[in-house]
This record gives structure tokens, C-alpha cells and sequence, in this order.
């Protein structure tokens, strides 16, 4: 089925609109939306898709959704399902920026955003049993992601490490050698004329910027399209080289304002990697008030965000190829199973982070747990937890209607 240009802003919009919770809650919204309610995609054209868009770099679940629209519609439904998914929530990042200078905390703020952290432990908790249940067929997909779990929460393994080991083991396992036939894949311009175009129309501006000493815009603008190169497995896998550079080697903003600007982030539809929006705002804000902010706003946007349409617009037509090869597809099968293992320590990280004050670990050799301090659980957020856990679970309350509810009972709770 090929939906029109309408149902397709309409769709994507109600995605970018909902997408809180990080990859795992946004993987699992656009399932729901693409292959549960509507004959857009199949599942295994799916699972292939997120298979190949965890090995680019930059924000998976944005790429996902821009190969979901080049898929239904071509490059025209890309870059509108891919810009969807990521304009509602810089729009609100840019609101919280200006809110952030003018009131710094806004502890009411913040008690609203930890009912909706307390709802999004639970969105990823339903996300990964979806995921998990489509991903995970057999008993050896199942250990491919037990180990991916363990190899990134335990031993701290890279990401693209574990994503490697598991599509060499995929490949290397396969019993089938044979290709079948596929249909040919939609076709695009030409690959390198596609990658000069986007290299031209990624990097241009940016060049400008330093050719005409806009100093810190330029800085910003290629310290993350730098960022955007190296983002393999979503935020988290840089936040640390991130933090390190903006706080320490550019002195942008603080260590506290870097923790704030991620804690917002978080809390923000769209892809967790807008806090490079968030980042860049506060330093313009800093720097120069509020049309350099809102200018360094769209710098960081375009630096971290136009990459990822060229990656997928390279690398989509091939994926079906791809995968008709049975080596090739067990490799993804493979990649798609540690996906889960992933996610699930992401979840894991997030849960530990939103429930308790101080997370001070257990470290012996190479092995790094993350254990709690059992004395700082958050009362607050554990009881929202459970009212979100039992709206969603039990009572089949729509995603929507809980963020707000749920908002709304941790500003409750914070007059309390």
C-alpha cells in the first residue's frame, strides 16, 4: 500500500509528536504505527531497515523513520518523514532553552518532566517486549543478545564492537548460501551524484561560516558535524566525548548545565542526539542573547541532522539486494538481535538514572556494574513509575493521554 503525501505528514507527524522515550520507545512507536496499524511495511522489510540504520552513523530511530518514508513515497517521503520526526522536538528544545535562561531550574518544569521520565522506563519496558518477541525467534538470537547485553553493561564493550561480532557471527553461521531472487530496489540518482549533492548541501553552509569568521557558529557547526560522523548506536555512545569537548576544551557551558541540557533532552520527543541543539543554544545564549542562540540552534540542527539523509539515501536502494543474499541476511538477523541486547541496557541505564540520586558502581578489572545506591531511590519517581506502569499495562491507556496525565501528577506530587 502506498499512502498519499497527506497520510504520510499525517503519520509521521503523530510520530514526531509522540516519540518520547528514546530509540527503544521510538522503534517501537513506529512498528506500531508502520506495521501493526497499516499495510505500509512488513515486518521483516522492518527489521531490516533497523538492522542497517544501526550500522550508520548518527540517530537510528530519525534514519529508521527516513527509510520508512523514502520506502513508501522516495525521496520526497524521506525527507519529509525524516525532518517530522525531528522538528516538534527541536522546537521544543528551542522553547526550554529560553525558558532555562530566564528561570534556570524551574523546578516545576522539572517535576513535570519526572512524570514523563517515570512513563518513558515503562514505554521502553512495553518496547523492548514488542521488539524482543518480533527479533528473537530462536534460541540463538536470544544469546546473541544476552551477550550484547552483557558485553556493553558489564564490560563496557564499543558499540560497534558488538554490532561487528554479531553480524560476523550471523554471516559466518548461515547454512544457506544460494541468493533468492528480489525485486529490484526503488531506484535514486546516482551514488555519487547523491553524495556530492548531500556532502555539498551538509558542508557548504558551514564553510561559509568560517570564510566569514562567525567564529562560534563555525565551531559549533563542525564540532558536530564531526559528531554526527561518529555516532554510531545513538547519543549515549558519544555523550561522554561530547560533555568532555563542550565543557572542558571549549568552555561553551558547565558541567551542571551540560547534565540539565541531557535531563531535558531526554525528556523532548524526537531523537535524544537534540541536545546538540540544546548545547549550542544555551553557548549562543551565553555568548550573545537570543538571535545568536536561536542562530547557533539551527547550526547544530543542520550539522547533526542532514548527514543522516545522506546516509540513508546512499545506502536504502541496496538494502533489499542485501538481504536477499542469505549470508548477508543473517548478518542483519544477527546485528538485529544484539540491537535488542543494546537497547535493553540503554533501558537498564535509564531506569537506574531516573529512579536513583547516586549511581556509584561496582569496578573489578574490566568489569564496570552499574549499581545503585539503594539509599537514594526517589520515593517520588517510583510510585509515578508504578501509576504509569499500571495506566499502560493494565488499564491500555494511549501514549499521549499518560505524558500528560503523568506530567501533570508529578507537578501534583511536587506541591505535595
Amino acid at each position: 500500500m502506498t499512502p498519499s503525501f497527506r497520510e504520510l505528514i499525517r503519520v509521521f507527524g503523530r510520530i514526531g509528536l509522540l516519540s518520547f522515550g528514546g530509540p527503544a520507545a521510538q522503534i517501537s512507536l513506529m512498528h506500531q504505527e508502520l506495521v501493526e496499524k497499516r499495510p505500509w511495511l512488513d515486518e521483516q522489510t522492518y527489521l531490516r531497515a533497523l538492522s542497517l540504520c544501526m550500522l550508520l552513523p548518527g540517530p537510528e530511530a530519525m534514519q529508521l523513520a527516513t527509510y520508512a518514508g523514502w520506502r513508501l513515497r522516495g525521496v520526497t517521503g524521506g525527507l519529509i518523514a525524516g525532518s517530522l520526526f525531528v522538528l516538534p522536538g527541536a522546537m521544543v528544545i528551542a522553547v526550554l532553552v529560553s525558558l532555562y535562561a530566564a528561570f534556570g531550574t524551574l523546578p516545576l518544569v522539572q517535576a513535570g518532566f519526572l512524570g514523563i521520565k517515570a512513563t518513558v522506563i515503562i514505554i521502553v519496558l512495553q518496547a523492548l517486549r514488542n521488539l524482543s518477541n518480533k527479533a528473537l525467534t530462536d534460541v540463538e538470537h536470544r544469546v546473541i543478545a544476552g551477550l550484547a547485553f552483557l558485553g556493553i553493561f558489564v564490560f563496557n564493550l564499543p558499540f560497534p564492537l558488538i554490532i561487528l561480532c554479531a553480524a560476523i557471527w550471523g554471516y559466518a553461521t548461515s547454512k544457506e548460501h544460494a541468493p533468492t531472487t528480489v525485486a529490484t530496489s526503488p531506484s535514486l540518482e546516482k551514488p555519487v551524484r547523491t553524495a556530492v549533492f548531500w556532502l555539498i548541501l551538509w558542508l557548504g553552509p558551514l564553510i561559509v561560516l568560517h570564510l566569514t569568521g562567525q567564529e562560534l557558529l563555525s565551531d559549533l557547526g563542525w564540532f558536530f558535524a564531526r559528531l554526527a560522523v561518529v555516532t554510531f548506536g545513538g547519543a549515549y555512545a558519544v555523550l561522554a566525548y561530547m560533555t568532555q569537548t563542550v565543557v572542558d576544551n571549549y568552555h561553551w557551558i558547565s558541567t551542571d548545565q551540560m547534565i540539565d541540557a541531557l535531563g531535558l533532552a531526554e525528556t523532548t520527543p524526537g531523537p535524544l542526539i537534540l541536545v546538540t541543539q540544546f548545547v549550542a543554544m544555551l553557548s549562543g545564549q551565553i555568548a550573545g542573547g537570543t538571535s545568536l542562540a536561536l542562530a547557533a540552534g539551527l547550526v547544530a540542527l543542520w550539522a547533526t541532522f542532514v548527514p543522516c539523509f545522506l546516509w540513508i539515501f546512499l545506502a536504502a536502494p541496496h538494502l533489499d539486494r542485501i538481504s536477499a543474499r542469505p549470508r548477508l541476511g543473517a548478518a542483519l538477523r544477527g546485528i538485529t538481535a544484539a540491537v535488542v541486547g543494546v537497547i535493553l541496557n540503554l533501558s537498564v541505564w535509564f531506569g537506574l538514572n531516573v529512579l536513583f540520586n547516586s549511581i556509584p558502581g561496582w569496578h573489578w578489572g574490566p568489569v564496570s556494574i552499574p549499581l545503585p545506591d539503594l539509599t537514594t531511590l526517589d520515593i517520588k519517581a517510583l510510585v509515578l513509575t508504578i501509576v504509569a506502569g499500571l495506566l499502560i499495562f493494565r488499564m491500555k491507556s494511549g501514549l499521549a493521554t499518560t505524558l500528560g496525565f503523568m506530567a501533570l501528577a508529578g507537578i501534583g506530587l511536587q506541591f505535595l
